[in-house]
Parts: structure tokens; sequence; C-alpha cells
């Protein structure tokens, strides 16, 4: 198992432990019953991981086009509450173990209380915010023929940096 050196983002820019992105629930990512489909929360933990890499300065589109992918090699989700259309979420995305070719995560998706209907409010994790979905992943790193490679030294030291200061 090889990394590509060609790979360099910016080595100053530590990946941080936790990272937030607020998501919106948008029309079509629910189904007929107004709630969001199941597949969309995978969608939303992509863009988390994607999102926590763009905020330490890593660009996936610069990763990749050094042939390099990240991809899923497994994802867990366990569902809480439902969410609706027009909802404001908070996505956390946690960094929890990193080595060689592999990156694990875990991911807490919830819901302030006054954004949701009087239905979805039931089981919150505190007075001013409903649990609504949580997950962990754990992403492989490979190239383009699919073959698994070591994560580029730039990004793995910015994952320990992250997970350990």
């Amino acid at each position: 198992m090889t990394s590509d050196p060609t790979f360099t983002g910016d080595p100053s820019v530590s990946l941080a432990r936790t990272h937030s992105i607020e998501v919106r629930v948008r029309y079509h990512e629910t189904d007929g019953q107004g709630r969001v489909h199941n597949s969309q929360y995978l969608n939303y933990f992509e863009r988390g991981r994607v999102e926590m890499l763009r905020s330490c300065g890593i660009s996936y589109k610069e990763l990749e086009a050094t042939g390099l992918m990240l991809v899923v090699k497994s994802m867990q989700i366990e569902f809480h509450l439902p969410a609706e259309f027009d909802d404001d979420l908070r996505l956390e995305t946690t960094l929890h173990h990193c080595h060689g070719a592999r990156i694990e995560h875990a991911y807490r998706l919830v819901r302030s209380v006054e954004t949701g209907s009087a239905e979805s409010k039931q089981g919150g994790s505190n007075d001013k915010e409903s649990l609504i979905v949580t997950g962990q992943s754990v992403i492989a790193c490979v190239d383009r023929t699919g073959r698994v490679r070591r994560l580029p030294a730039v990004l793995q030291a910015g994952i320990v940096a992250g997970r350990d200061g």
C-alpha cells in the first residue's frame, strides 16, 4: 500500500476533531409521507465529510485529480426521529480514527426544537434540540483502479493533528 506524493494540500492546517454544517431539508429529499427519505442521510454525511476537509484547506476535488479517492467501505445509521421539509438541521461530523488507508467518522444530526413539528419534537436530547439520526462510517483511500492506497501524508497528518489536538 503506497500513497500518492503528488497531493500536497495545505500542511499548515489540521483537521478539526468535530465539524458542523447547517442543512435545510429540501422538498425533493422527502418521501410520500413528507419526511426525509432514509437514503438522503447518506448524502448529508458525505456533505459533512467534504466540508470538514474544505474547512481545513483540503480540497477533495484536488485529491481526486491526483487519482486518489475516499470511498465508503461501511456505513451504519440509526434513526431516532423524522426530519421534514424545510427543517433546519445541524450535522456534526467527528473524526474517530485514522490509520493507513482508513478514516472512521461519527455523525450526529440534530434539529432545533423551534424548527420542528410538534410530533417530531418528542424525544430530544435536551430542551433545545432533537436528535434525528446518528451514524458511523469507515472511509477507504483507493486509486482509480480501486486498489487500496495509504492516505496522503498531508491528509493523514491533518487527521492525526485534529484527533490529538
